[in-house]
């Protein structure tokens, strides 16, 4: 292992550390089902929706408050460890980070369903570290 490898593993391990001293929790994230190839009802726009939840930690959450809009949603931020992210990326065969985030539906967040606003990734010698997550709550639940 040369050395630019080794100092891009640092930030990394810091940030592992951080987010398990910090609380450490685990939260799911939503993502669509794959499609039943064959199925007559998947053809025609017949079968119900599916949905897979994947669990990714360690993860901090906290509430935004200073952001909650003027029609009441709920505005918060959650700090994932890229460790969790790319091991997840890579046991679904997704091309990329981004891709994930991408094809996410939400994030479960002590059962509720918070849809991704924005995603901000943290690098260093451009190896991902830490990823930032805008969440917003649905409107219905926020009364």
């Amino acid at each position: 292992m040369n050395d630019t490898n080794g100092r891009a593993l640092g930030p990394t391990r810091v940030a592992d550390t951080l987010l398990r001293s910090l609380g450490g929790h685990s939260v799911l994230l939503r993502l669509p089902g794959l499609a039943t190839a064959g199925d007559d009802t998947e053809q025609l726009g017949l079968s119900v929706p599916v949905f897979q939840d994947v669990a990714i930690g360690p993860v901090v959450y906290r509430k935004l408050r200073a952001t909650v809009e003027t029609d009441g949603t709920i505005r918060a931020e959650m700090l994932v460890s890229s460790t969790a992210i790319e091991k997840q990326v890579g046991s679904l065969q997704f091309e990329s980070a981004s891709v994930f985030f991408a094809q996410a539906v939400g994030v479960i967040v002590d059962g509720v369903l918070m849809r991704i606003e924005s995603v901000t990734v943290s690098e260093l010698f451009g190896k991902p570290y830490l990823y930032r997550l805008e969440l917003a709550a649905p409107l219905a639940l926020t009364t």
